[in-house]
């Protein structure tokens, strides 16, 4: 018995040992001239509760990593692990027009076998930590771009995943609506303790928010280059900290554009 739950208990810490792991990763997509490698020999760890961001340049692979991790599509070749199932944000909102913020959140609730009379109580309180209490009843046209990506943010933690993937959630904002929701995002992943891989192609965006930034080499997508992110929370977009990394960031993402014969 004792050994059985040895056993058991050094399950739960290799468990643990990682949010996501990618191992080998290669991706090619049919194409007319013949397959299409996309993805190369990507292997990267993400830590429980570590906040990671993919960066590179457009069509180096980043959303195609990202739709792997989330079981989306399957890799060519290596291998993917996650700690249960990822939750998924995208660009667009991808609110139902139809419902109501809280429906919305409520609906994810439903799918996650939450019972009836505990959804909206529940919805209720992720809309009060994405800081928009009081906007259950309100439809989607009545919100407005930030809002509708807090619901979608308060929906995605509504499947109570430790693994939140998100793919350039912000980047159809406006510049101070995006900067208020890189603090929020900032707040809402030290108060939940949840892992991020978030894809972008904006460096100080990277900077800001991550503990480690990924850059991936132009297509096929290589991990060019890490960086440990050594700078206390919350930071600040325009913090001079902040700025100087992104600067050496951004002259390693201009030499894998040139390189590869990128404009």
């Amino acid at each position: 018995m004792a050994t059985t739950l040895a056993k058991a208990a050094e399950g739960a810490v290799a468990e643990r040992t990682h949010a996501a792991r990618i191992e080998h990763v290669s991706k090619s997509f049919p194409g007319p001239a013949g397959s299409q490698l996309v993805l190369d020999d990507i292997s990267l760890d993400v830590a429980p509760g570590e906040f990671v961001t993919l960066l590179g340049a457009s069509g180096c692979g980043k959303s195609t990593l990202l739709n792997l991790v989330a079981g989306l599509d399957k890799p060519s070749a290596g291998r993917i692990e996650t700690a249960g199932r990822p939750a998924l944000m995208f660009q667009e909102h991808a609110l139902f027009p139809w419902l109501t913020a809280g429906k919305n959140i409520e609906l994810a609730l439903r799918l996650r076998g939450v019972a009836k009379a505990d959804r909206k109580p529940e919805a209720e309180r992720l809309l009060e930590l994405v800081r928009l209490g009081g906007a259950y009843g309100k439809r989607v046209h009545e919100l407005s771009g930030g809002m509708r990506q807090r619901v979608a943010l308060a929906r995605a933690l509504a499947q109570d995943s430790r693994l939140l993937l998100m793919d350039e959630p912000f980047a159809a904002l406006d510049a101070i609506t995006r900067d208020v929701l890189h603090g929020e995002l900032t707040r809402i992943w030290a108060e939940t303790g949840v892992s991020v891989l978030f894809v972008t192609h904006n460096v100080r965006e990277a900077v800001r928010l991550a503990e480690r930034v990924v850059l991936l080499s132009s297509r096929p997508g290589r991990i060019a280059k890490e960086w440990t992110v050594d700078i206390a929370q919350p930071r600040r977009i325009e913090d001079a900290d902040v700025a100087e990394l992104s600067l050496e960031i951004t002259e390693h993402l201009r030499g894998e554009i040139r390189r590869h014969g990128q404009h």
